[in-house]
């Protein structure tokens, strides 16, 4: 194992490593330094876990480069030598695949890394070490808006097709048939609600249902323990606020332990970016996945009785009510008020937990930190643009020289950009005129 303690670069200091696990596994980070010791340990265990698997998943081995890395106190530890040049400036901040040096390594933030639960850790491990071949697999898929997720259509519709998922997961025979064909006519009617969304939903599924899916069977040691995690997913994930950038983390993990039921042999090896996993697994079970303009939605509802469909819309209404005073405040917040507007960030890292969709404008996330060409951000809560072009803060913004700050955020501008003023009261952070 190499290790290395980074120093502080320039006069800008992040305050703290709160930061988003893209492999979804839940829970609080803990702020600490990399322990070189557990850090040996865990990627022994990556290396037993890819070892086992032996490329036999996607016909390549997923062992390779793996760093653990602690923003706040630039500590870091790697499984082999640290290359030369300067560090990737997104260590520490994401759970991601980022190339250093002539390779692509597998990059975890330290304080959401597992410490008390084996499995969890695994799945963290190889979902990220899976990311580092993706693009080599031709498994790479743009990010997807599906803020339709944060509707009550959508989230009832998505929960019904889940519920029906994990009947299928724990049922044979025609109890299994069945369930999954309920879960694909959920899935139907929601994309018939929603037709704009449905390639967004499988760009998702193919970019992170695929990694989640990895890392739950190659963490778990046979079919039926990767059954029961993707089960235990599918019920933790009904209780997350939001789950337009959650979802499909836990729909991957389902449909691909199905279809590792029903077809075995080989499945993954003829996914697509443009694969929809719901059609593999009708296929596999010998249904027909139906056409939306076939449905029959007096059925569908009735079938969605039989999962409980009354009571979750009755909760789904509650949590619109308070879904819409949560935008009402945003909206007045960062898109009405005064707000200050940056250019999209070259890496940054955030909080999933609580982000919100704001119709016609984008989605919130919590715990921002980025850095651009524009320089270095912080912030508590901030509004990504549906285009994903831009973001804004919550104004009025105070300056002094390159150092910026406003209500629960800073940033430092880096040489040649400043802050003009805008249309309608907002701030823009723009290249200087030469």
């Amino acid at each position: 194992m190499h290790t290395d303690e980074a120093r502080q670069r320039g006069p800008f200091r992040w305050s703290s490593c709160v930061a988003l696990s893209l492999a979804f596994v839940g829970g609080a980070p803990l702020l600490s330094q990399v322990d070189d010791e557990l850090a040996e340990s865990y990627f022994l265990e990556a290396q037993q876990l890819c070892e086992r698997d032996g490329g036999k998943l996607w016909g390549v081995s997923l062992c390779g480069p793996m760093a653990f890395a602690d923003a706040a106190t630039g500590t870091l530890a790697t499984n082999q030598e640290i290359p030369d040049g300067p560090r990737p400036r997104a260590l520490g901040y994401a759970n991601t695949a980022l190339g250093w040096g002539d390779e692509v390594w597998s990059t975890y933030v330290w304080s959401m890394v597992p410490r008390d639960d084996e499995g969890h850790r695994g799945r963290l491990l190889m979902h990220e070490l899976f990311h580092r071949v993706q693009r080599d697999l031709d498994l790479m898929t743009p990010n997807g808006d599906n803020s339709h997720l944060d509707t009550l259509e959508g989230r009832y519709w998505l929960q019904l097709e889940w519920r029906a998922l994990a009947r299928a997961l724990g049922t044979t025979g025609e109890q299994k048939t069945q369930a999954i064909a309920d879960a694909l006519r959920f899935r139907v009617q929601r994309r018939s609600l929603f037709p704009d969304f449905a390639t967004s939903e499988q760009y998702d599924e193919i970019r992170e249902g695929l990694a989640q899916y990895t890392g739950t069977v190659l963490s778990t040691p046979d079919q039926r323990a990767a059954s029961a995690d993707a089960l235990q997913q599918l019920y933790d994930t009904e209780k997350q606020p939001s789950f337009v950038r959650t979802f499909a983390y836990t729909s991957g993990a389902a449909y691909g332990v199905l279809l590792d039921h029903l077809a075995p042999e080989g499945w993954a090896r003829r996914v697509t970016p443009q694969t929809d996993l719901a059609a593999l697994l009708a296929e596999a079970a010998g249904i027909s996945l139906p056409a939306s303009d076939a449905l029959d939605g007096t059925n569908v509802r009735k079938t969605a009785q039989r999962y409980g469909g009354t009571n979750l819309r009755i909760v789904e209404e509650r949590l619109l009510r308070e879904r819409e005073a949560r935008v009402a405040e945003l909206r007045a917040k960062l898109v009405d008020g005064q707000v200050v507007v940056f250019p999209k960030a070259k890496e940054a890292s955030f909080v999933t937990t609580g982000s919100t969709a704001i119709p016609d404008e984008g989605t919130t996330l919590s715990n921002y930190r980025a850095h651009g060409e524009w320089g270095e951000l912080e912030a508590d809560l901030v509004l990504i643009a549906s285009d994903a072009m831009s973001f804004r803060v919550e104004g009025p913004v105070t300056s002094d020289g390159a150092e910026l700050s406003g209500p629960s955020w800073r940033a430092s501008l880096a040489s040649g950009w400043q802050v003009v003023e805008g249309p309608a009261g907002r701030a823009l952070v723009s290249r200087s005129p030469e």
